[in-house]
């Protein structure tokens, strides 16, 4: 399995070239913040990753770990929290190593999440896999994030271990999971904490117990509320996201079964603008995968709108900076939207079935 290009964001989107994939990833985001004392440039050098569907492993099961492996799913993150009971923990961590350095992995981005810092599981839980597998490990997801603090702090030991270890410092990226009300209210700061920083992710069935929503069921509208219940806290998530030019990820669907309620839920937040969701069975990869690309019809659409406006600004094209494409008028907005939703098109490995062919003068 071949890993797929970046997926650009559409914060990066004006920066990169028409007729280009997007940009290099040692570029800085305007929007990015400085770097923390002691993390490197290696620091959000794959920040942009595929990550339409985010697969949840137990990592005290060696059996889901190995099943893992040949399924799908853009990204899977082996568990040491919610999944592993306490008393599985420590020998988790251990599993979780093996199965990192072991395992084949080819085309996913590998992450696990440790447990958090509220916790006397988190230090060790980013030590014993960091220095055991950190050479196999892409991102460490921390939950229950509810400060900037917590985010840096997860930057620092990261930062200690990689120097210890000689690994490259800031290679490691960060997934922070904003459950709670308090988490939600502080997501700016939260999106801003670290250059290592790759995605911002919805839990929702700690955040519906957060702020006393009246459903038991993860993921579906609470009885007697006419809209849409999530529609806020999606939002928020998505502009701190989009703000500081890293990744939204929708939370996990329990009814596994039900895919057509998947894809229900799924359909929300990919019509925002988020770039994939938490699957927790082999069924809903499928789905995620689907809902979380874009159409073949939009994906040629937004690569004839690319090649058309590089033709149209171009010399041989008049340099003009606006054109017409069939009864379309194109110009540089259109060219920022198109390249995202080409981005996404690349990144899922879809094939355009047009081509551009400029108009005879």
């Amino acid at each position: 399995m071949t890993t797929a290009a970046p997926v650009p964001s559409a914060s990066s989107a004006s920066s990169a070239s028409s007729s280009s994939s997007p940009a290099s990833p040692s570029s800085p985001s305007p929007s990015a913040p400085a770097p923390s004392p002691g993390t490197g440039a290696g620091a959000g050098a794959h920040r942009l990753r595929p990550r339409r569907s985010c697969l949840a492993v137990p990592g005290s099961n060696p059996r889901f770990l190995e099943k893992a492996q040949g399924l799908p799913a853009d990204q899977v993150f082996l568990d040491l929290e919610d999944a592993c009971a306490p008393l599985a923990k420590e020998g988790a961590r251990h599993t979780i190593v093996d199965a990192l350095n072991q395992g084949d992995w080819s085309g996913k981005t590998r992450v696990v999440r440790v447990n958090d810092w509220t916790t006397h599981w988190t230090y060790r839980d980013v030590v014993t896999v960091v220095e055991g597998a950190g050479a196999n490990l892409d991102c460490v997801m921390l939950p229950k994030v509810q400060s900037a603090e917590q985010v840096v702090a997860l930057d620092l030991l990261l930062t200690q271990i990689e120097k210890t270890m000689g690994f490259e410092v800031g290679r490691i990226g960060i997934e922070a999971q904003i459950e709670n009300a308090a988490g939600l209210v502080a997501v700016d700061a939260i999106a801003a904490a670290s250059p290592r920083l790759e995605t911002i992710v919805f839990g929702p069935a700690d955040f519906m117990a957060s702020i006393n929503m009246k459903s038991l069921v993860v993921g579906r509208q609470p009885p007697g509320y006419p809209a849409d219940a999530y529609h806020y806290i999606l939002m928020r998530i998505l502009m701190a996201a989009r703000t500081h030019d890293v990744q939204a990820i929708d939370g996990p669907f329990l009814q596994i079964r039900d895919v057509d309620a998947f894809r229900e839920v799924a359909g929300r937040s990919a019509a925002l603008g988020f770039d994939g969701k938490w699957v927790l069975h082999p069924g809903q990869i499928e789905a995620a995968n689907e809902i979380y690309s874009p159409a073949q019809e939009d994906y040629d659409h937004a690569e004839m709108i690319l090649d058309a406006y590089a033709w149209c600004t171009s010399e041989a094209g008049g340099a003009k900076g606006s054109a017409m494409l069939g009864d379309e008028m194109i110009d540089e907005a259109s060219r920022k939207m198109a390249l995202v939703v080409a981005g996404k098109g690349r990144a899922a490995g879809m094939t355009r079935t047009t081509s551009f062919t400029p108009p005879e003068a």
